[in-house]
């Protein structure tokens, strides 16, 4: 399924615009029929899947060795709602994300993280297991200083 960085970051680009339809849906149901629990499980989902999305950005942008800018652009995307599915089809078109996973050495000189890098591709479950672990160490560090701005 994840096979290559496109693959994975397509895949990550859409669940984040529906993770924003289902915030975007919260608010509305909040505000028409006062039903305050639709923005707690959609804004949780949404978060979720929101540092999901940049933890996958940043790991693709690794692997594929993007500029300051494209990675930026990538991780910001989030921040809009619906702009992760423009930025993926920007990032695909332009070739940034062509290419395999970079389980071997390169003719190019290995990064600092490289070798690291290359030994988490190998093992996708233990990859996919840190990041989860991450992105949930994080999920509930916000949720426990609450939300922008105050309650």
């Amino acid at each position: 399924m994840f096979r290559t960085p496109l693959s994975l970051f397509r895949i990550l680009a859409f669940a984040e615009v529906v993770s924003w339809t289902l915030l975007i849906a919260g608010l509305i149901l909040r505000a028409t029929l006062d039903l305050s629990i639709a923005v707690t499980i959609g804004g949780g989902i949404h978060g979720f899947v929101f540092l999901s999305y940049g933890a996958t950005a940043l790991l693709v942008a690794m692997n594929q060795r993007w500029a300051f800018g494209p990675t930026a652009v990538a991780v910001v995307s989030a921040v809009i709602p619906y702009a992760t599915v423009p930025t993926e089809i920007w990032l695909h078109r332009s070739g940034r994300l062509e290419g395999p996973w970079r389980l071997d050495p390169g003719p190019e000189a290995d990064r600092w993280y490289d070798p690291l890098m290359r030994w988490f591709l190998r093992r996708p479950w233990v990859l996919a297991l840190l990041l989860v672990a991450a992105v949930a160490v994080i999920f509930v560090v916000l949720l426990i200083l609450g939300p922008p701005g105050g309650k």
